[in-house]
């Protein structure tokens, strides 16, 4: 497979369509359709899960019902098998608590014409010293 020449557009609208699903609790499961059962990997605050069941778990396990999000910047770069890398940084604040800055880091695999996430690195940016 050959560089994505579309890897720009392909993570923007990735980002968008991502968030927007993931900041509607209602919509959230539906992001069970992103991973592959077996393959995805997260690492969600240093804690690792493997396979769409258990991220879905994860991320369905979250309590909060509101999110702000600011995103600050979405960079891509193209992958070898015609998959992107993707890199966000933002802050997001979760109901009522403080706002804090975050990265988020996914691997999207080509599969067919489409693609789905094999790997997810999601961290607050908080530095406890």
């Amino acid at each position: 497979m050959a560089l994505n020449p579309q890897y720009d557009a392909i993570g923007k609208g990735f980002v968008q369509q991502y968030y927007t699903l993931f900041d509607d609790p209602a919509q959230r499961p539906n992001l069970a359709n992103m991973y592959n059962v077996e393959t995805s990997f997260m690492t969600f605050e240093g804690v690792q899960l493997q396979g769409a069941v258990k991220i879905m778990e994860k991320l369905n396990g979250l309590t909060f019902q509101k999110i702000g999000r600011l995103i600050t910047s979405v960079d891509s770069q193209p992958m070898f098998d015609g998959g992107v890398l993707i890199n966000v940084l933002g802050r997001l604040q979760t109901d009522d608590d403080q706002p804090h800055a975050y990265l988020q880091t996914f691997v999207l695999k080509p599969i067919g014409t489409s693609f789905y996430v094999e790997h997810d690195i999601f961290r607050l940016a908080l530095h406890d010293v």
